[in-house]
């Protein structure tokens, strides 16, 4: 009655792998290249970076736009007003009531070269006045129009428009080697990802056939015992070997579905979506030169372009920061003809010309020690951008060098890992056939399965981790050594938008 529960419980695993292998084969296998056109369209993250960027691009655009000339007109339809006053000169209280209508269209366009603006004002307008002074009346209806050219320039202080802009410029071109790094670092989680799925398939194929070869040898030695050939012991081993293959086949099976979601997770689909994975795992070991990787990377990583915004900026926050309290000056310039008559015909008639000249100096006197004090923070902020990219400099060679380091070990690792994979195949094969015929225990068979297994791992893993690791050289030196050429992938970025 034992070994008949055993056997139905074995069938239910049975029946639980067929399904699973038909779930498998029902799917579509997606390869790691499908995997990152997947997230490129929905990966939470970079979708994120990539809205991010657009921002920054759209105000950038914006800003440009700002800079071109620009056109408004302001209405005044309807203004009315009936007051009592009194006139100093004549020491006389006198009605005035006035009904006016008027417009002011104007063109205004921006100098980035010197931060001023000229502008073209328009005003026209008609207005009914009546005042009646001592029983007096006195009444005007009549057109007018005022037009003039005003220019204004701040004078003795930094340009504001040509900031603004330059800021605005390194904060896009920030987000766009945000967006490439995010994309590189999108590139290293799924691949990691990717593969940890593709070992937990292969770690359930292998327990599988753990399984299978667990089921001959119980099949075996049950024979065996019911021949009176071998000990009852050898059965319970044997049904120990049974039970503990299946369930790591369970225990593979969870791991497998973890490492699916967590897989889709970061691929942007529904956690409800069955997915398979397919992949070749062939290495050719690159050589790699690390003078060449070294320099690549010191070249072309966009953290030190990051690092190089960073001090512009801390430069751009340096002339803000001697801007405050500063002496500075405005001159304003204007010069057009205002004309007026009850006919709009001869409004020019007898035009009056309007020249205005307006100059103003603010000047500082004392701020308690309010700008030095900001300017030494400022200078302070400029010294940490500055160490900041010395040290992203010595990062990179370094983490280089690691990976480098590693890609070596692992190359001969490899080879080892292959040969033991063959010695333990040979081996296991060898001491199967003595298992079957009796010089060996349930244990001792039992051994030398789980050591071919675990070689089989053993090499799929160092197999995948050389591919992670040259990966990750790629991603730090921005050089496909396989393909030997460089990668720019804010180029690469530029050319998709």
């Amino acid at each position: 009655m034992k070994y008949r529960r055993l056997r139905i419980k074995f069938a239910c695993v049975t029946i639980l792998i067929a399904g699973l292998s038909w779930l498998s084969s029902a799917q579509e296998a997606i390869t790691i290249e499908e995997a990152l056109d997947i997230a490129e369209e929905n990966n939470p993250t970079l979708i994120r970076s990539k809205l991010n960027l657009e921002r920054y691009q759209l105000n950038l655009v914006a800003q440009r736009a700002s800079l071109k000339s620009q056109f408004s007109l302001n209405l005044d339809p309807i203004s009315y007003s009936k007051t009592r006053r009194f006139d100093n000169r004549l020491s006389q209280w006198y009605t005035n009531e006035t009904f006016n209508s008027s417009g002011t269209f104007q063109v205004s366009q921006p100098i980035l070269l010197t931060d001023g603006e000229i502008s073209l004002i328009n005003t026209f307008g008609w207005q009914d006045n009546q005042s009646t002074v001592e029983g007096i009346d006195n009444r005007n209806k009549a057109f007018s129009n005022d037009l003039y050219l005003r220019l204004t320039q701040p004078v003795f202080t930094y340009n504001r428009r040509k900031m603004e802009l330059r800021r605005i410029e390194f904060d896009y071109e920030n987000a766009g080697i945000s967006y490439a790094l995010q994309r590189l670092n999108t590139e290293r989680s799924i691949t990691n990802q990717f593969y940890a799925v593709y070992m937990a398939q292969s770690n359930l194929e292998i327990s599988r056939d753990e399984l299978e070869n667990a089921r001959q040898s119980f099949d075996i030695i049950q024979n065996k015992v019911e021949a009176d050939l071998s000990a009852k012991e050898e059965l319970y081993q044997a049904e120990l070997n049974l039970a503990t293959a299946q369930s790591a086949v369970e225990e593979r099976v969870v791991s497998l579905e973890n490492a699916k979601d967590e897989l889709k997770q970061t691929l942007g689909m529904s956690l409800t979506e069955n997915i398979n994975v397919k992949a070749e795992i062939k290495v050719s070991p690159v050589a790699v030169n690390l003078e060449q990787a070294v320099n690549s990377g010191l070249a072309s990583r966009m953290e030190l372009r990051q690092r190089e915004i960073d001090m512009d900026l801390a430069e751009l926050q340096m002339i803000q920061t001697k801007g405050l309290n500063e002496f500075k000056g405005d001159v304003s310039l204007s010069i057009g003809i205002i004309g007026d008559h009850e006919k709009f015909s001869n409004i020019y008639n007898n035009p009056t010309q309007n020249p205005r000249v307006a100059i103003s100096f603010t000047v500082p006197i004392f701020d308690w020690g309010e700008k030095k004090a900001r300017v030494k923070a400022q200078k302070t902020a400029q010294t940490i951008a500055k160490l900041e990219h010395e040290n992203q400099k010595i990062d990179i060679e370094l983490n280089i060098r690691q990976v480098w380091r590693r890609l070596e070990n692992l190359r001969t690792q490899i080879d080892i890992a292959e040969k033991s994979v063959r010695n333990a195949q040979l081996t296991y094969d060898i001491n199967l056939t003595r298992y079957r015929e009796g010089d060996l225990t349930g244990m001792e068979i039992s051994q030398f399965q789980t050591q071919l297994s675990n070689k089989k791992i053993t090499y799929s893993q160092t197999l995948i981790n050389y591919k992670i690791e040259l990966l990750n050289l790629k991603i730090l030196s921005l050089y496909d050594f396989e393909q030997d050429r460089p990668i720019v992938p804010v180029k690469e970025l530029k050319n998709n938008e």
